[in-house]
């Protein structure tokens, strides 16, 4: 024993930081293939087989992204069966594209959930955000003896601002909406899963390949702007930004999740299970050969879309409820974002079911 009467072994798991639970919020209306077909113009048969969308969650009309993000919490906190006061951080993860401009939507989480004990801040990019949050309050957790219990949570709604008649950004037509959460906290105990490495590669070269135009101090959103549909994502040189991010992009997804899970100590013939975010199906599949790993050991979101950063935490969900992910499997969740940032991120699923 030490002097404070705790033995090596408990020292040790107090040091380790662990996932008590996810919890996601889906809205009820859906974009069918269909629906995405006859609104850009796209083949149906397409949008199925290439873009990989037979449906897509869509928001209702009080599924705004801070409170989608509330009720994904307040679903990770049942499931982890603790008080909100117990919380000691919390990671907005949604979008910068909220209830309000300019705002801290983390505190409004606060508020809603019970959370009066904890602090807040908002952190974003883009889809990678969850990946990167998790290694953000891994470090603080393991830095900060008053931080054990930390919450990530947020909501997305991005696909507002994609125009679907523009052939540049169709290859965002899969962007849905929804909220997801994740409960981490340090000195958990074996029965929860373990969080290992992560591995981050961001590239500042293809930082204005997919943007906003106009809504910020460069263009300030005008009447006639918001007319022209300046407020919606695009892409200003398409053929420059293909080119590049093609060479790269998929190389990147892999060497992430290389880093990560060799960071932790094992090879990619022990990952058991893979979480992606939704990408075209062809992408997805190239992944996945890359790497070695059987299709059968990850989901495929066909009937989500992309929720943002949230693809990961639906992924540990169908994970779960397909019974991929078992007591000791080895999961590697991997994601990337506009900008661009690709992030892969390893667990050790715990020793009980």
């Amino acid at each position: 024993m030490n002097e404070n009467g705790m033995n090596e072994r408990e020292k040790n798991e107090q040091s380790i930081v662990r996932l008590l639970s996810v919890g996601t919020y889906i809205p009820e209306p859906k974009m069918t293939s269909g629906d995405i077909a006859e609104a850009s113009g796209i083949p149906q048969h397409i949008v199925e087989s290439k873009l990989g969308i037979r449906q897509k969650p869509v928001p209702g009309l009080d599924d705004h992204p801070c409170a989608m993000g509330v009720a994904a919490a307040k679903e990770a906190i049942r499931r982890a069966q603790i008080a909100p006061e117990e919380i000691d951080l919390i990671i907005y993860i949604g979008e910068e594209y909220k209830e309000y401009p300019v705002w801290t939507a983390a505190l409004q989480l606060q508020h809603e959930i019970g959370a009066v004990n904890a602090w807040g801040f908002d952190m974003g990019s883009r889809c990678c955000t969850a990946i990167m949050a998790v290694r953000t309050a891994k470090s603080m957790m393991l830095g900060d003896s008053h931080i054990r219990t930390v919450l990530l949570a947020g909501g997305y709604r991005n696909g507002d601002l994609i125009d679907l008649t523009d052939p540049n950004t169709r290859f965002m037509a899969n962007l849905g909406a929804g909220g997801g959460a994740m409960l981490l906290q340090r000195g958990a105990g074996p029965s929860y899963p373990e969080v290992l490495d992560s591995a981050i590669i961001t590239d500042g070269s293809f930082a204005q390949d997919v943007i906003i135009q106009a809504g910020g101090t460069k263009q300030p959103l005008t009447a006639e702007l918001l007319a022209q549909g300046q407020a919606c994502f695009r892409v200003p040189d398409p053929e420059r930004m293909k080119s590049r991010l093609d060479a790269v992009s998929m190389q990147r997804f892999t060497q992430v999740v290389e880093q990560a899970i060799q960071g932790s100590g094992y090879t990619i013939s022990n990952i058991e299970f893979i979480g992606l975010l939704h990408m075209k199906r062809s992408a997805h599949e190239f992944v996945l050969r890359s790497l070695g790993i059987p299709e059968e050991r990850s989901v495929y979101l066909e009937d989500y879309g992309h929720i943002g950063q949230f693809d990961p935490i639906l992924c540990i969900e169908l994970g779960v409820n397909r019974k991929l992910i078992q007591p000791g499997s080895i999961v590697v969740l991997a994601a990337a974002g506009i900008g661009y940032a690709w992030g892969a991120l390893t667990l050790r699923w715990g020793d009980e079911a």
